[in-house]
């Protein structure tokens, strides 16, 4: 960058105060300008525990995490700003206070090769629901989980948006999950643990509590839950695809919808998978993550949505 005619009101040391600012400027790294520091979210820039699935392709979902116990795969989660993570509460069972037993990869595809591009960092604490029990893992079934430092965003790795309050899922609604879980009840992902994805639909709320029925004052169903998937079985989500993504597209962007919690057994028939829902938990998320990127269909800059 070439300055070729000063303003006549500088001085000389004016000037080369100007020049060396100009000079700081222009040598910022050009990588750096390829991902901004908030990219939008829910977009993915293509590159060219799940049942019945099939092999997803490179950076396909690049919000989702593997979340590593002792440095194996232990469950999922998705990527929300550049140092926060969301996934299930119940992941972490008795060791909410021992989050140097965790860690996070992300911009991995195959987990069995992750590649020079992805990331690997620490947590530093994990925050579950103030109504999350230890006892009754299904309720409120959603953790925050803070990194020990800010990632850097790639085409690997970006953030998924969470719904606002324009959205709803009405029954038959076809969304994703995705995940590195077995790929039947006690069969795991085979090397190269590429991961999986599976269309689900959305399953009627009242249905789902129908077959889910446990009796007079034991609702298994709660309103802070969804359901989806297939109900003669054959495809869901099993162990290890826990605290994955629950994502459903709304116009260009996908939306975190659910959080892959519980289901009785892995693909059995009238057992739909049950998640964790965000359109019920948005607004607790909201208040612990700053910088959380909301969109749906009627979507606007000052709506921050209520639950």
């Amino acid at each position: 960058m070439v300055i070729s005619r000063p303003p006549p009101a500088l001085g000389g040391d004016q000037l080369r105060i100007l020049i060396l600012l100009v000079l700081l400027t222009s040598t910022a790294p050009i990588s750096a300008a390829t991902i901004r520091v908030s990219p939008d979210c829910g977009k993915p820039q293509q590159l060219n525990r799940i049942v019945g699935g099939e092999d997803s392709t490179d950076a396909q979902w690049p919000w989702i995490v593997s979340i590593l116990k002792n440095g194996s795969h232990h469950c999922a989660g998705s990527l929300l700003t550049n140092r926060w993570v969301v996934t299930a509460a119940h992941c972490f069972k008795s060791n909410m206070d021992k989050p140097s037993l965790f860690s996070v990869l992300l911009g991995a595809w195959k987990l069995g090769s992750p590649g020079p591009r992805s990331q690997k960092v620490g947590i530093a604490w994990v925050l579950p629901h103030p109504r999350y029990s230890q006892k009754e893992r299904t309720h409120a079934d959603i953790a925050l989980v803070r990194l020990e430092h800010s990632i850097q965003f790639s085409e690997r790795i970006l953030p998924i948006c969470l719904p606002d309050s324009s959205v709803r899922l009405p029954p038959k609604t076809d969304c994703w999950i995705a995940g590195w879980g077995s790929i039947q009840d006690g069969v795991p992902l085979p090397h190269p643990q590429t991961l999986q994805k599976l269309k689900v639909p959305i399953i009627d709320s009242e249905l789902c509590k129908s077959l889910y029925w446990r009796g007079a004052g034991q609702e298994a169903i709660t309103e802070g839950m969804l359901c989806a998937g297939y109900l003669e079985g054959e495809r869901d989500a099993c162990l290890g695809d826990s605290g994955g993504p629950l994502m459903c597209q709304v116009d260009d962007h996908w939306l975190l919808t659910g959080i892959i919690s519980w289901g009785e057994g892995c693909a059995e028939r009238n057992r739909p998978g049950v998640y964790t829902s965000l359109l019920a938990h948005r607004s607790w998320v909201q208040r612990i993550v700053q910088g959380v990127q909301l969109r749906g269909h009627l979507a606007d800059s000052g709506d921050t949505g209520s639950s």
